[in-house]
């Protein structure tokens, strides 16, 4: 079996990037070693996180927002086998539809576990034991990531657990101890605190979701709060222990003093790592960082070795199903002999919490730290119009904008449907758009994206018009 590209893990980024080999008439197999493709994102990570969460808001928002919309009702309650249920059923739909773009573009797959016999080589081990081997010109690594561990905390998989069995709990937890403030842990901690569990969250850092603009963390953290999820900033977790139905966690503060926790269920979300254990990158003088097990490539995505490349969560960079995904398509071009490119910069961010919490370019930190002089332009969703009509009054969209160009340099949003809204800004970033470039596009009314236009207006010699 001999290809012009295989690529192995069928995630974000190896489906899209073999769907690309295939359309750019390229010979394609993909490698996983998991009975469904879709890998992380798709079986255990966005797409069931994402399902969770909306069941979960439709609860919330029925326990506590409809009678304000004049929507009464009567012995509300959860069927919380039913919401477990429904996710898997939006996994599956999802997975079998990768399936079917497989055949549409006559990929082949071969389900088994991956690895390098020599650099074009693959061996692929099935569950039943057997091997097959396949040949290809090119290889596109893809194996994605895993959650990372506390090496002090053994995780268990049944109270101390991580993001992959939080989306198959059997019962809604009572007491949820959370360890990370980052985009996983408090997309979830937000699924079990709407649902009715008390929610603490221990986070290293001295804001939540860190690495994104402060404004945004503490913003979040407010209306998390309401909630009633409870925070412990520069707090520093140094054990968990298990009794019975009982999750005990120990943590310093800030001022090296000792506290403990105690839950019935403990989530350990302080990100991941990637996965690139048992695919023989020795066997073909591939070496990985100490740190993190992430694969160097150059400017093409090419690894050390000509025609290995590496994609996704495996390589430096966020994270994200997104980013995967234009590096897949990108790579895949590459070996067509095209001249694709990506822009780091303009790769944004999501928190799906709700509000959602979107961003993407500079952050005012950074622009500090660069010596670059900017201008901010900020509008509270208090003040739109199609907010104040939903009930979705809290958050803002906050624009930054070269002090001497006015070209919008970052965009930070925190708000209802800033997932969606996030893209408008992508779009004119990609453009070099001003603010005033937006400021001057008609927005339809009412509609929360005039948020965007407003924020703009206000970075314009604060020509916000209603604030």
């Amino acid at each position: 079996m001999q290809y012009d590209v295989i690529v192995i893990g069928s995630g974000p980024g190896g489906y899209v990037a073999a769907i690309r080999c295939a359309q750019l008439g390229l010979k394609t197999a993909i490698v996983e070693k998991y009975n469904t493709l879709g890998g992380t994102c798709l079986n255990v990570g966005c797409i069931p996180s994402k399902a969770l969460l909306d069941s979960s808001e439709h609860y919330h928002n029925a326990a506590h927002t409809f009678t304000t919309h004049g929507i009464k009702l009567d012995n509300l309650g959860i069927d919380f086998g039913q919401m477990i249920k429904r996710k898997q059923e939006v996994v599956d739909a999802n997975t079998s539809g990768i399936t079917y773009l497989m055949k549409k573009n006559k990929i082949d797959v071969h389900t088994g576990v991956g690895s390098f016999k020599d650099k074009n080589t693959i061996n692929v081990k099935k569950a039943d034991g057997t091997d097959t081997e396949i040949t290809g010109t090119n290889v596109i690594i893809a194996t994605g990531s895993k959650p990372s561990a506390l090496p002090f905390l053994k995780i268990d998989k049944k109270r101390i657990i991580t993001s992959t069995e939080a989306l198959t709990l059997t019962e809604v937890p009572k007491h949820l101890v959370l360890i990370g403030g980052g985009v996983i842990g408090l997309e979830l901690g937000s699924v079990y605190a709407r649902l009715g569990a008390k929610v603490s969250v221990i986070e290293y850092m001295d804001s939540i979701i860190p690495t994104m603009d402060k404004a945004l963390g503490r913003e979040l953290q407010k209306v998390l709060k309401k909630l009633g999820m409870e925070f412990y900033l520069g707090h520093k977790v140094t054990g968990a222990t298990v009794k019975g139905k009982e999750v005990t966690v120990t943590f310093d503060n800030p001022k090296g003093e000792k506290q403990e926790l105690k839950g019935d269920y403990c989530l350990v979300a302080v990100g991941r790592v990637a996965y690139t254990d048992n695919l023989g990158l020795d066997k073909i003088g591939i070496t990985v960082e100490e740190r993190g097990r992430k694969i160097t490539v150059n400017d093409h995505l090419e690894t050390s070795v000509k025609g290995v490349y590496a994609i996704g969560d495996v390589i430096k960079g966020a994270m994200l199903a997104h980013k995967a995904e234009d590096e897949g398509t990108l790579v895949a071009e590459i070996i067509a002999g095209q001249k694709p490119h990506i822009d780091y910069n303009l790769i944004p961010g999501v928190v799906y919490t709700w509000p959602e919490v979107a961003a993407v370019g500079q952050t005012e930190e950074q622009l500090k730290a660069a010596g670059v002089k900017y201008k901010v332009g900020s509008f509270p969703f208090k003040a739109s119009g199609r907010a104040r009509a939903s009930g979705d009054l809290d958050g803002f969209v906050k624009v930054l904008a070269d002090a001497t160009t006015d070209e919008i340099l970052g965009v930070h949003m925190i708000g209802p449907r800033a997932a969606d809204m996030i893209a408008e800004a992508v779009v004119a970033m990609e453009y070099r758009a001003s603010a005033e470039d937006i400021s001057r596009m008609s927005h339809a009314h009412p509609t929360y994206t005039e948020a965007m236009r407003e924020a703009c207006l206000a970075a314009t010699d604060n020509r916000a018009i209603h604030i």
